[in-house]
């Protein structure tokens, strides 16, 4: 019987999680579905994009919390 993989298992393939055993099942399923080729090459990609982003709270975002913790005191932390 041939086990389904799915978009969790991937995630675990890409980032280290399985075991000896999942992980040679998973690469021979790679090697043999195109489909599941696709959706591991995409989510790399998806991966890669998500990892250079550069995020920042905006100037508005951070003087609110300055402020609300100036109110409370707990700019002294």
């Amino acid at each position: 019987m041939t086990k389904s993989f799915t978009p969790n298992d991937l995630l675990r393939y890409i980032y280290q999680e399985m075991s000896e055993g999942e992980n040679e099942l998973f690469v021979q399923a790679l090697r043999g579905n195109d489909t599941l080729m696709q959706d591991y090459l995409e989510m790399l990609s998806t991966i890669g994009q998500l990892d250079q982003l550069i995020l920042e709270p905006s100037e508005k975002v951070v003087k609110a919390i300055l402020r609300m913790a100036k109110s409370t005191g707990l700019e002294k932390v």
